[in-house]
């Protein structure tokens, strides 16, 4: 019983470090894109594009970790 529960917990591992990375990196992408169009309010629709194709890549991290368990 001990083994089995261990390996349940192991096996969800990844998932929950994938589940909390990725908030942080979201954060920090919308942090340096808020400072990018600060800096260059031009370029703010560029910045925009970058940053949610950005974001997008690293939602899916979250969902490669659940759907590979």
């Amino acid at each position: 019983m001990y083994d089995l529960t261990l390996a349940a917990i192991e096996g969800n591992v990844h998932v929950a470090a994938a589940a909390l990375g990725v908030p942080l990196g979201i954060g920090l992408i919308g942090l340096k894109a808020c400072e990018a169009v600060g800096r260059n309010p031009e370029a703010a629709t560029k910045v925009l594009v970058q940053s949610i194709i950005a974001m997008a890549f690293a939602e899916a991290i979250v969902f490669f970790a659940i759907f590979l368990v």
